[in-house]
């Protein structure tokens, strides 16, 4: 085999795998480090639908308009479908004309960020600070007063209505 078809064979592989990324191909479990709440991959699995598995631990995206939260309006606090943790207030939601659940600041303490280099981009990730899982991403074009918009994956939250959080 020759370098060169080394070279491309591994280029199409990469593609390959964030194609199926992107698309919701499947994806194994990728959250790595020490969070406060911690499962083994088969408490995960068990305790989470395939979506949120794919989307929380898997890193995967769901598409475009399909999550009801999305649509949310009322006065409440967003969690984390993995362990419960509260991440965002209703006080912070703004329709971003996106599809996903935008806001333009998380709870004090609730989410972590780190660098994202798959499908030939780099973006920021958001993951929840008790257990890691895969939120979404934060991009600086959100409105004041932070700048910001959280991108989040509705299947990776819960909504509880009542008192903001």
């Amino acid at each position: 085999m020759s370098r060169r078809n080394l070279v491309l064979g591994g280029a199409g592989a990469a593609a390959a795998l964030g194609i199926s990324r992107l698309f919701g191909g499947k994806t194994e479990a990728k959250t790595a480090g020490s969070f406060p709440f911690e499962l083994t991959d088969a408490e995960w699995r068990q305790r989470l639908t395939a979506e949120q598995y794919r989307i929380l631990r898997g890193h995967g995206t769901e598409r475009a308009g399909t999550s009801p939260l999305d649509r949310e309006k009322r006065q409440g606090t967003f969690h984390c479908a993995g362990c419960d943790q509260a991440l965002f207030s209703s006080a912070t939601k703004f329709d971003s004309g996106t599809g996903w659940p935008s806001f333009w600041r998380p709870l004090e303490g609730a989410v972590g960020e780190s660098e994202d280099n798959s499908l030939f981009m780099s973006r920021t990730e958001v993951h929840c600070a008790n257990c890691g899982g895969h939120l979404g991403h934060v991009f600086p074009d959100g409105p004041p007063p932070t700048g910001l918009r959280y991108c989040m994956n509705g299947a990776a939250m819960s909504f509880k209505p009542g008192t903001v959080g």
